[in-house]
């Protein structure tokens, strides 16, 4: 076959992958936003607003051009849309990359480019890029608006663009392929920083291509040139020219009085002009190389430029702004992701090691000028570091008892801490290597690969490697499954058919190694440049992000890379057994030698096409809007003109969502506890957003400064209540500090908060049956010496608070250790700080069922979790079942309506529970997620009994019945009389006896009977 017509048909197929993928990821992408980082990144691009450190404003920007076309109604649809395309086009760039290298393969067993041999190419590339196009990692990425779509194709662009490089190095003009690379990798930057790691592939190519004489030596000087070029990138053009420019600005606004980013502008005009003068001396003089370097360098920057959005759109202060980086001093802390602080690499902290305190300036806007404030640092001693660290973090407690079941004896280590010696036990390094290879690497990075490569067991989220219900990867060979997690046969049906145990027998796995090595035998350059690019996006990640455990969702998304590599080799497997056919058929030509290549890539595409069956009914996110109502009837349920204090990433950005993008309810104002304690967001609550009334602070902007009053002390020096008025007052008060003459304090740690009645009865803070329970003042207690920064600002607000507004939290409040859960009544999904006294406010002892009966019937929407047709994933169980348990809701509020003797709203109550949360989608029991939702069915089945309607009791205990014996045998025959085994069983044991005892209080002994006897065969 001439090159020309391989060409053709080569472009004909890869537009067939290409419309086969985008149907696939078109059909099952979410039609609206998904929970974690989606509902942000959504709500950020419609408005070309800020979103989270260290910014994505090409992705944002090409998300905007997406959602133009559409109403707001579908714009996270079309953002969706524009993940799905990017993902398409990354399989489509995959199919091109492997046929590339597949013809190097041919090529380099000196074959010719046959009829057959182009079949078997065309076949590689085909099996390669389906294997990854119906992956369980990158489908998941490619059907929501995620940053990591896009990150993908830039990745596969720049691979594609250096192969193509490569075919043309000898030409006049090659050179421009390495000029798109550098400005793709600039743009990438606005996306994710990922792709920066095919920057020592790229070398490699380049070092094969043009290197005369190929050796160790000069291969490690390119490995470590590769390692520069990431260095010079990640920490020169991203960290240190914005500190230059900062520089620069600081001259111009302290020295000058200029106004704040004119010195930035000027630094980069300069920049840009010493470029081009660089590139037109360079061209002038004929120096090819140097000048293509500051070609790059130049492309580089101007991708890199699109940051500029972010400053422009923090200026103008819009009201999603996170961290509002509107100058080059916070641009740099913006882009530093200084707010999540940093990981020990290779020499840092242990677990155990005690900290100390260094205050370190930095520049920061006040009043016209750069104003040099204090930072808090957290410093180690020497002694208390280590080599390679992986057990590191000691902030949670639940973090510390895994670290040291990895390491029970320790090694004794004498440290000085602020000037006192002081005896430590250090992990010992053994220890600290047998955490690494069995959590970090086995746990956080090989069971993701094995979900993509061998099968998965379902989409519970795995917390350690001991849990062996949730997550793990698992093949469909019974007895291999049984060795590694025990008998999966008597599971209940959530864990024994659950939508993601997919299977795949580890065939793609034996495709790959087979790919792998018939590539490292044939072509051992290009396969070293694919294995360096498979290193660096697995296995280097692992060791860069030095996670802690327990994390709060499965982090298999960061590993995508390495999942694209491999799926290189999958394709490449075609040719190896095209191969071994042709040795079985003594290289047989003709028709014979084509029936064997389509053979091999028959063979192969049976493998992608499990995978894509197996993944299908788990990745289809089609029809799907149960984020979206989550988001919604948080803010519905609220008064006019609220507050709600929110918490983490699920109970705000679809909230985020909801306003900015659907409008809906823009007269709430959303306060975030994780930020809060950050001067810009404390900024941003004191202006109006929308039709939202700012929050009233005292105190003044360089007392919440970034670094200050981060922890204050609450000195109980007035042991008697006092108002929090007065202790703020103390607080702002220059002339009252610590000892040490400059820290601020609060006085006392009982605080009142006077109340108005008038405006509280006015504006509906109460209902009108519980006017007599409002008290004179609110009591609050702060049981420790210090508390956070958040908690300051809202006592700071509280202090000054008239009740003219009402104030919600979507948590218990107790992270706040301010004593406010004890003035909450329950109002739907959200608590409502009221004038009552209610010291168990989770019973519901103090609600206005009246209210909540309307919220639950008419406000809130429902529609999404009772669609039996969709596929509710764990997140949507976790979240509507344990963080915010629905049935425990409607339990509550029954259980209230019964004792006002609303027995028939308490009624609908109950049925409408079971209604909106078939049994199908979320199962009455799943007491292995250790959640509310039993005790509320069984709440429930009570309360069926106490009005009347024992049908509908024994129905509901019946079903609840079933799946809690279902659970307690399958832990009792899977594995026996292990701790964890047992702590199952005895809890659903347990819950059977609290049922049967209710229906023997309520004269039932018959059915109570039947469940003796069903425990009894147990």
């Amino acid at each position: 076959m001439n090159s020309r017509k391989f060409t053709l048909y080569n472009r004909i197929i890869a537009s067939v992958i290409l419309l086969v993928a985008a149907v696939a990821y078109l059909m099952t992408i979410e039609p609206t936003t998904s929970f974690w980082d989606c509902g942000e990144f959504i709500a950020s691009s419609y408005k070309l607003e800020v979103g989270h450190p260290p910014g994505n404003p090409v992705f944002q920007l090409f998300a905007r051009f997406f959602t133009m076309f559409t109403g707001k109604m579908q714009a996270a649809a079309a953002v969706n849309v524009m993940s799905a395309v990017c993902s398409a086009f990354t399989i489509f760039f995959l199919y091109l990359t492997i046929v590339h290298l597949g013809r190097r393969l041919n090529e380099k067993s000196g074959r010719n480019l046959s009829i057959a041999n182009a079949v078997a190419i065309y076949g590689a590339g085909v099996v390669g890029a389906l294997a990854y196009c119906f992956s369980d990692t990158f489908w998941f990425s490619a059907v929501e608006a995620e940053v990591y779509a896009m990150s993908s194709l830039f990745t596969a662009v720049v691979f594609w663009a250096i192969l193509k490089w490569e075919e043309e190095a000898d030409s006049k003009y090659a050179n421009r392929w390495i000029i798109l690379i550098s400005f793709l990798m600039g743009l990438s930057i606005g996306v994710h920083l990922l792709n920066l790691l095919a920057i020592p592939a790229i070398t490699f190519i380049i070092y094969y291509k043009k290197s005369k004489k190929v050796n160790w030596k000069s291969a490690t000087g390119v490995l470590l040139l590769s390692g520069a070029i990431i260095l010079a990138v990640m920490i020169g053009v991203v960290q240190y020219l914005p500190r230059i420019a900062a520089f620069f600005d600081r001259i111009f606004v302290n020295g000058f009085g200029a106004p704040f980013n004119l010195g930035a502008v000027i630094f980069l005009v300069l920049l840009f002009v010493a470029c081009f003068i660089g590139m037109y001396w360079l061209r002038k003089k004929e120096k090819a190389i140097l000048h293509t370097v500051v070609l790059s360098f130049t492309t580089i920057l101007i991708g890199f430029s699109t940051f500029a959005v972010v400053v422009i759109r923090a200026s103008a202060n819009t009201p999603t702004n996170e961290y509002q980086p509107d100058n080059p001093y916070t641009l740099v802390r913006y882009l530093s992701r200084e707010q999540y602080g940093s990981n020990p690499i290779i020499y840092g902290q242990a677990y155990t090691s005690p900290y100390d305190i260094k205050r370190v300036n930095y520049y920061t806007p006040l009043d016209g000028r750069y104003y040099k404030a204090e930072n808090i640092e957290v410093v180690f001693p020497s002694e208390g570091k280590m080599f390679f660290p992986r057990m590191w973090n000691s902030t949670d407690q639940k973090y510390v008892n895994l670290y040291d079941s990895y390491s029970k004896v320790k090694n004794n280590r004498t440290i000085t801490v602020r000037g006192e010696r002081q005896v430590i036990q250090m992990p010992k390094f053994k220890d600290n290597l047998r955490f690494f290879f069995d959590y970090q690497l086995n746990y956080m990075y090989f069971r993701y690969f094995m979900w993509n490569f061998v099968g998965r067991q379902n989409d519970f989220h795995g917390q350690e490697p001991s849990d062996l219900i949730s997550g793990n990867w698992e093949s469909g060979i019974g007895l291999i499954d049984r060795i590694r997690l025990g008998d999966q046969s008597e599971a209940p049906e959530i864990l024994k058919n659950n939508n993601a145990k997919n299977h795949y027998y580890f065939l793609p796995l034996i495709l790959g190694l087979i790919g792998f090595f018939f590539q490292l035998r044939k072509d051992g350059r290009n396969c070293w440049v694919t294995s360096l690019l498979f290193i660096l996006t697995g296995i280097a990640i692992v060791v860069y992000l030095n996670q802690q455990p327990f994390q709060v969702r499965e982090r298999d998304y960061a590993y995508a890379g390495s999942f694209y590599v491999f799926t290189i080799w999958i394709g490449l497997a075609v040719l190896a057994i095209q191969s071994w056919i042709e040795k079985i058929h003594k290289k047989e030509k003709g028709g014979a030698a084509i029936a064997g290549a389509g053979v091999a890539t028959a063979l192969c595409l049976s493998v992608a096409i499990l995978m894509g069956c197996e993944n299908w009914d788990d990745h289809d996110r089609s029809g799907r809007y149960t984020a979206r109502d989550w988001g919604y009837n948080f803010l519905a349920g609220t008064d006019p003109n609220a507050i709600l204090i929110t918490y983490g990433d699920n109970d705000t950005f679809p909230l985020w969502y909801q306003q900015e993008v659907e409008g809906v309810r823009t007269d709430v104002r959303i306060v975030n506890t994780s930020l809060l304690g950050t001067d810009w967001y404390i900024d941003q609550m004191q202006r109006r957003q929308y039709e939202s009334d700012p929050l009233k602070i005292t105190i003044p902007r360089v007392q919440y400064l970034y670094g200050t009053n981060d922890y204050p002390y609450v000195i109980n020096a007035i042991e008697r209540p006092i108002l929090a008025s007065q202790a703020i007052d103390i607080f702002r008060n220059p002339q009252y500090k610590l000892s040490d003459g400059k820290t601020d304090f609060l006085p006392a740690k009982q605080l009142l908060i006077l109340v108005n009645k008038e405006n509280v009865k006015k504006y509906g803070i109460v209902a009108e049956k519980d006017y007599d329970k409002i008290v004179d003042t609110v009591v609050l207690n702060i049981d420790s010496d210090r508390i956070g920064k958040t908690s300051l600002i809202i006592l700071d607000f509280l202090s000054t608070y008239q009740w003219d507004r009402p104030v919600y939290c979507v948590t218990t409040g107790t992270d706040l250790n301010l004593g406010l859960e004890k003035w909450f009544q329950v109002d739907g999904m959200v608590n409502k700080l009221v004038p009552i006294y209610n010291p168990d406010f989770r019973e519901y002892s103090q609600i206005d069922e009246d209210k909540m009966y309307k919220i639950l019937t008419e406000t809130y929407r429902f529609d999404s979790l009772k669609d039996t047709t969709i596929h509710v994933d764990y997140q949507n169980i976790y979240s509507f079942m344990a963080v915010q348990p629905i049935r425990e809701m409607f339990a509550k509020v029954s259980n209230k309506l019964i004792q006002s003797g609303k027995v028939d709203k308490a009624e609908v109550l109950l049925d409408m529970a079971i209604d909106i949360m078939p049994r199908k989608n979320f199962p009455y029991n799943i007491s292995f997620l250790h959640s509310l939702n039993e005790l509320s069915i069984i709440d429930m089945i009570e309360q069926y009994l106490m009005i009347g309607k024992s049908e509908k009791a024994i129905a509901l205990a019946d079903q609840f019945v079933e799946e809690t014996l279902q659970i307690a045998n399958f832990f009792a025959t899977s594995y026996g009389s292990s701790s964890f085994s047992t702590k199952e069983m005895d809890s659903n044991v347990t819950l059977l006896y609290y049922v049967v005892n209710i229906f023997e209080r309520y004269d039932q002994k018959e059915f109570a009977n039947s469940i003796k006897r069903r425990l009894v065969e147990l």
